[in-house]
């Protein structure tokens, strides 16, 4: 495996300036956002795509410094109910998904987005309950009228660029939990695949070790984020883990993100390492910092210091002991 880093947290910087903080703390690629949410700093598609001269810096940019891209990322909405929300969304996929394949970078992580409940609505509805009947109703209609086939057609343009997608199962979106996933990739094909949370899977109550089993067997983990979360024991209770709070209301929130080893022990961690290496998962573990009582100096050190106690590097040799 390989310990990487989603550099939007360094956002403030230069390509150049993070680049060279991240080859300095020993890490070996990075994750680079092309837009959508976690913006477009240290990578313009479309600028790239348009000029040969700016690619091959780029691309030099990273490669001297020792580095390799373990995914672009542009994660965002392309099923919005509001038409030009979602066509701004769905073509900075698609350019991320053309600029990959010049990259030869295998993956493009991004959301599953989520429909309203109808074609005139105007926001997003996320049923998370099967009663009233009214939500099972919202759910079948989203799916068969757009999840499905949105996915369909932009597999089929990803897997013709030889780019896999990594979605992640985040809340508030159609794809959240491993089944959602596994659904999603029945239906639109294996270029749909996971880029796989732990902290996501927390604060819903699924044990990420068993997340990456049920979809490391089905080879549907085609990324991962390192990232950890807290879940306060008395908050939750008053709260839910659905807590709406915003996430700046550290004090009462029933959870909170945190940087790795900060939410759970290090053992945990290292089940989370092994079960990946069990299901054959060998590629980058991409740190994500978005921990509210940490610098980002200060949480990515850490994250990086934690990780490389239970990283498993080096290839698998012989069983001697057989």
């Amino acid at each position: 495996m390989k310990l990487g880093v989603f550099t939007v947290l360094f956002g403030q910087q230069s390509l150049e300036e993070a680049l060279d903080y991240i080859a300095s703390k020993g890490l070996d690629a990075v994750e680079i956002g092309t837009g959508g949410w976690p913006g477009d700093a240290h990578c313009k598609p479309a600028e790239l795509l348009a000029d040969a001269g700016k690619l091959k810096a780029f691309q030099q940019a990273i490669e001297s410094r020792g580095l390799t891209i373990s995914a672009l990322s542009c994660h965002n909405n392309p099923l919005h109910p509001q038409k030009h929300i979602a066509k701004e969304a769905q073509e900075t996929i698609n350019i991320t998904v053309e600029l990959a394949q010049r990259l030869g970078v295998p993956v493009v992580n991004t959301f599953s987005g989520c429909p309203g409940d109808h074609e005139d609505a105007k926001y997003p509805n996320w049923p998370v309950a099967p009663w009233p009947n009214d939500y099972q109703e919202i759910l079948d209609w989203q799916w068969a009228n757009k999840v499905i086939p949105y996915w369909t057609e932009a597999g089929k343009f990803a897997a013709a660029r030889g780019v896999k997608f990594g979605l992640e199962l985040h809340g508030g979106f159609s794809v959240h939990t491993p089944a959602t996933l596994l659904r999603l990739r029945e239906a639109a094909g294996d270029v749909i695949g996971a880029n796989l949370d732990p902290s996501h899977m927390w604060w819903q109550g699924i044990d990420p070790v068993q997340a990456v089993q049920i979809l490391g067997r089905a080879g549907a983990i085609h990324h991962f984020h390192a990232k950890d979360t807290s879940i306060d024991p008395i908050n939750v209770n008053r709260y839910g883990l659905t807590d709406m709070q915003s996430y700046a209301n550290m004090l009462d929130r029933a959870w909170q993100f945190r940087s790795v080893g900060f939410g759970h022990d290090l053992k945990t961690w290292a089940d989370i390492i092994s079960a990946l290496r069990l299901v054959g998962y060998d590629y980058v573990v991409s740190i994500e910092h978005e921990d509210g009582l940490m610098s980002v100096n200060e949480g990515f050190s850490k994250a990086v210091a934690n990780l490389q106690q239970v990283l498993i590097r080096e290839p698998l040799g012989d069983m001697w002991w057989v």
